[in-house]
């Protein structure tokens, strides 16, 4: 009998340390949960299940930047969308390019957060980033035509979607929508200082390493191409026909080495 007490004792404390254990157990699991950049390669279905019987929920166009959350299993990732619905796409290369780079989430170690809008300039500024996601996939053409808007170069996109968003009418190309941004707002140096919404401004590639831009007088460069900054480290902007059109890409690599300045459209 006592040996039984004693049992039920015993079960009955650890019962009670493991019901104390998932917060902890949850807070340390989340520090070692990682998200990686993941950008679509081909149009590819988005689906419920990890496997070729899930239902469709939905279509990732070429370019679409996505967050790879999991590897489900070998044919199947587990990701997060633009608009933050969550499914799984096929893990093939031809459909799928996942960088090694990868950021911290549900309570790791995060990137530095985006600076805070105002609430009326930021739903403004989410105007104008719906406005813009509608063009996803629309061709490149460098020197397009402004009064239609079957394709789009990178300063022409930007111009159309704030005005169709707000009415504003920024210059017609990205040297001087550059001047008019020091012009009229505030320009910032620093891609820690950018805001969603803010026009961020290139300067011509010269390759993908950091090496390749060392030594280079940033002050001295010409823009030679422009996007907005959405937050979250995505760029939304279009710069080739190769790169399929508008899009969304992270910003790293390449793009922050070219990075010249950016600043508000809005004050």
């Amino acid at each position: 009998m006592k040996r039984s007490l004693a049992l039920l004792l015993t079960g009955a404390m650890a019962l009670s340390i493991y019901s104390a254990m998932p917060a902890t157990m949850s807070a340390a699991a989340s520090q070692q949960a990682v998200v990686k950049s993941g950008s679509i390669v081909a149009g590819v279905n988005f689906r419920d299940k990890p496997s070729l019987s899930g239902k469709v929920i939905g279509f990732l166009k070429k370019g679409t930047a996505v967050q790879v959350l999991d590897q489900s299993n070998k044919y199947f990732y587990k990701v997060k969308n633009t608009d933050g619905k969550i499914g799984y796409v096929s893990a093939a290369p031809k459909y799928i390019k996942v960088s090694g780079k990868t950021t911290a989430s549900n309570g790791g170690t995060p990137s530095a957060p985006d600076v805070s809008l105002p609430a009326d300039i930021k739903k403004q500024v989410d105007k104008v980033i719906q406005t813009g996601k509608q063009y996803m996939g629309t061709p490149y053409e460098f020197g397009s035509n402004r009064k239609t808007t079957a394709t789009f170069d990178c300063s022409d996109f930007v111009k159309h979607i704030y005005n169709k968003a707000l009415g504003i009418n920024l210059p017609s190309d990205s040297r001087k929508q550059g001047a008019w941004i020091k012009d009229n707002s505030k320009a910032v140096y620093k891609k820690s200082d950018l805001k969603a919404g803010d026009l961020v401004f290139f300067m011509s590639y010269k390759g993908s390493s950091a090496a390749a831009y060392k030594g280079i007088n940033k002050n001295s460069q010409r823009i030679t191409h422009v996007a907005m900054y959405i937050g979250d480290g995505k760029l939304l902007h279009t710069y080739s026909v190769k790169s399929g059109g508008v899009r969304i890409d992270q910003f790293d690599g390449s793009w922050e080495h070219r990075f010249l300045f950016g600043g508000s459209v809005l004050k």
